[in-house]
């Protein structure tokens, strides 16, 4: 039995080791299950010597209602990336749908979970409130107040919280904060790409089109780089078009009179660097909270306490884990953050991440969802997480 502090007194919490050879944790105060974790009536939909497997558990007693997809990090082929919503650009979607859209040319899926929570902007639809890199394409700036998890050029997975770095160097060498892909505000500049959509969707103040100056391959936008951009074109009118192969800077009206009067022509420095640096990370979604760090669970009394339907992203030296817990309704109650970080290291996760619940969580895997959504169908979100399975040689 361990002990740990949650919301200023003492969470009890006890830990029954379950038929598949991991535990469940319980509260204390709360209705412990009476057998441990069984499979349910659901088949595995893959074998392990596909490298993944998937599994249903069921709690009775509390209810718990978990869905489980194990990969290994060693196999061939096998990858994670993120999902888009509309594919190749933003927008809402459900997971099914993401996976439909996602590019034949980015491998077959085999696995999906919903991803980031997002910023319910009706001109924005399908903005994820942080990081988002897909098939190595930086799309989304990350959330300095918000965790995240990427992977490395080498393969290795990473979670903290990033702090965005992004700016413009204009010529002279004065600097400007830049978002990304994002609601501009009128005393803020953000950097336009074609992940955002057909066009910047803004009001007033001043948009600069911009092309590479050299072929140096600027695009898809990377993270960790810097570039030289030549202003192609000026818009006083905003909502730009953004073509291709082309970036839009736009330049909210408060800020105009920090910043020099440029003419087509004019060159200035776009840099996509963080902190840490992420530089030739292929893939990144935002989160939070961290449900586990170094082994260790997290904890958070209050609000957090409160069992809803919940999705997580987590992983050792071996393997990567999808997770989704079913809620409100019959058979059903979800988790609270300290039991779904305590579900996680029971898996053997060293590192996870809570990722948007409630009624957008959603399990997909082998063609079919496998959960039932709390809503009872798939709600539409703005990203997710994916296993794809590539050719090998």
């Amino acid at each position: 039995m361990d002990r740990g502090r949650a919301g200023g007194r003492f969470l009890v919490v006890a830990v029954l080791t379950t038929a598949w050879g991991g535990a469940v944790p319980f509260c204390a105060g709360q209705a412990a299950p009476a057998a441990p974790v069984t499979a349910s009536t659901h088949k595995p939909a893959a074998p392990a010597d596909r490298g993944y497997t998937y599994s249903h558990q069921q709690v009775d007693r509390v209810p718990w209602s978990i869905y489980v997809v194990k990969m290994s990090r060693g196999r061939p082929g096998l990858e994670i990336d993120t999902l888009m919503g509309h594919g190749t650009a933003f927008g809402m979607a459900t997971v099914s749908e993401m996976v439909e859209l996602m590019p034949k040319t980015a491998g077959k899926a085999v696995a999906a979970i919903n991803g980031d929570f997002f910023n319910e902007s009706r001109r924005y639809p399908g903005d994820p409130d942080g990081l988002q890199i897909v098939r190595g394409e930086l799309v989304s700036a990350p959330h300095r107040t918000r965790v995240c998890c990427w992977i490395d050029a080498q393969g290795n997975p990473h979670r903290t919280n990033v702090l965005s770095l992004f700016h413009v160097v204009w010529p002279g060498g004065t600097r400007t904060q830049i978002g990304l892909n994002e609601e501009r505000g009128y005393s803020e500049a953000v950097l336009y790409t074609a992940a955002a959509g057909p066009s910047t969707r803004t009001y007033g103040g001043r948009e600069l089109t911009l092309v590479a100056q050299t072929n140096s391959g600027w695009l898809p936008l990377r993270i960790g780089q810097s570039h030289q951009a030549v202003v192609k074109s000026i818009n006083d009118s905003g909502n730009s078009p953004i073509p291709r192969q082309s970036m839009v800077l736009s330049i909210g009206p408060h800020l105009l009179q920090q910043i020099p009067r440029l003419a087509p022509g004019a060159v200035i420095g776009i840099a996509t660097l963080t902190s840490p640096n992420l530089a030739g990370a292929r893939m990144g979604i935002g989160g939070g909270p961290t449900l586990v760090a170094a082994g260790k669970p997290w904890r958070a009394g209050g609000y957090f306490q409160m069992r809803h339907p919940r999705s997580a992203f987590g992983w050792n030296k071996d393997y990567f884990f999808l997770v989704e817990v079913d809620g409100r309704q019959p058979g059903a109650a979800g988790m609270t953050f300290a039991e779904l970080s305590n579900y996680m290291i029971s898996l053997g996760c060293e590192e996870a991440i809570n990722l948007d619940g409630g009624g957008s969580t959603t399990l997909w895997v082998d063609g079919r969802v496998v959960n039932s959504p709390s809503e009872g169908m798939e709600r539409p979100s703005v990203n997710g997480i994916v296993v794809v399975q590539r050719p090998t040689q």
